[in-house]
């Protein structure tokens, strides 16, 4: 029987990233594409994922019937369980199903999730978090995500729209969030809120390395690790600002679930290795409960721009072991019945056996008083005789 592959997809803002997973769970081929250099449209976005799948069979000469299943992150509100992509704030979906065109371009099943969520499920599976069964996921990037592992499973919420730490509000009085709010954990603590900061402070006449970078919209993460290798005043500042919120926002998910492992990801902490989850340690006593704290470990994502298409992975391993699991379920439950029917109508052949022989004994029974009627009648017609 040929081998069977995966094809896992990370569908950005910017970029898709896809990679092929052999039978061991190994990346074969990878292949990255601008997600809009053919346009903005959906369908563009579309002709692209379906154009990143096709340029990784043909690099790895791996044949269409050959694919098992293909799975995604995308940001944004997604419904899983239909394969629509209901919003996402950097691409040009909004209800969309994408699940319906994929399925029948290709002929396998397409899976699709939040990439915060897909990507902790990723570092459960595989990364920094595997082994434990209940995880806090942060990933610090443009914006910023989060993810839950409950009791060894993803949790998503009603609609999908669980664990937007971004928007835990720390500061009525802050600064303004994209999602319309004041204060929340992203306008700190995200490459949003640390370009702000830096924005603000060199409005102010200071000077920093990244004043440059951050004029017209947010870093890149190359850029801020270099910032902070060079000791760049405004850029220490922001990140120790951002570290102090991201801090008390992990210390509100430590005392609410009591996790086993806290995780910290994406683009920043990628680029600065384990300066964030050291900066959150420092502070994170003060903002938990030290019963809680002391059974909660911290630590940094270990598969960096991987976690994605990892998670993506382990999202079709879910699906198929739930689908085993599930006719297992209906096989066990179809020989359940058949058992029972087999008892019923066993029981039935013995209550049909046992009343053919009560209605036996019964006319045994007639017979018997019949006969001995009919001696006790002759008996007296014998002695009536004798009398005589």
């Amino acid at each position: 029987m040929a081998e069977k592959y995966n094809i896992c997809l990370d569908i950005g803002g910017t970029k898709v990233l896809g990679a092929i997973f052999d039978s061991n769970d190994t990346i074969v081929c990878r292949y990255k594409k601008k997600s809009t250099e053919s346009g903005s449209s959906s369908q563009n976005v579309q002709e692209v994922i379906v154009s990143v799948v096709e340029e990784l069979l043909a690099s790895s000469g791996i044949k269409k019937n050959q694919i098992n299943a293909i799975s995604a992150g995308a940001p944004g509100i997604i419904d899983q369980a239909n394969g629509i992509i209901v919003f996402t704030p950097n691409l040009p979906f909004r209800n969309y199903d994408i699940r319906t065109p994929l399925e029948e371009k290709f002929g396998v099943p397409f899976y699709i999730g939040n990439d915060v969520n897909v990507g902790v499920l990723g570092e459960y599976h595989y990364g920094a978090a595997k082994g434990y069964q209940n995880v806090v996921g942060f990933f610090v990037g443009t914006g910023m995500g989060g993810g839950l592992i409950l009791n060894g499973s993803l949790f998503t919420g009603t609609g999908f729209k669980a664990a937007e730490y971004g928007h835990l509000i720390l500061d009525p009085e802050g600064p303004l969030c994209g999602c319309g709010q004041r204060g929340c954990l992203e306008a700190f603590s995200s490459k949003q809120g640390i370009s702000s900061y830096i924005r603000q402070q060199v409005s102010r006449g200071r000077e920093s390395m990244m004043a440059e970078h951050v004029k017209e919209g947010v870093f890149r993460s190359k850029y801020l690790k270099k910032a902070l290798a060079n000791h760049d005043t405004v850029t220490e500042e922001a990140v120790d600002r951002a570290c102090h919120y991201l801090a008390i926002g992990a210390g509100n998910l430590i005392n609410t679930i009591s996790p086993d492992v806290v995780i910290f990801g994406g683009g920043v902490v990628e680029a600065t290795g384990n300066l964030i989850r050291d900066k959150v340690l420092a502070e994170i006593d003060r903002y938990c409960m030290p019963s809680i704290r002391s059974t909660v470990e911290l630590k940094t994502a270990a598969l960096g721009d991987d976690s994605n298409i990892y998670g993506s992975l382990a999202m079709i391993k879910d699906a198929e072991a739930s689908a085993k699991k599930t006719s297992a379920g209906k096989a066990a439950a179809k020989k359940t019945a058949a058992k029972a029917a087999v008892k019923k109508t066993a029981e039935k052949a013995a209550a049909k056996k046992d009343a053919a022989k009560a209605a036996v004994k019964k006319n045994a029974g007639k017979t018997a008083a019949k006969k001995d009627a009919g001696k006790t009648t002759a008996k007296k017609a014998s002695a009536k005789s004798t009398a005589k």
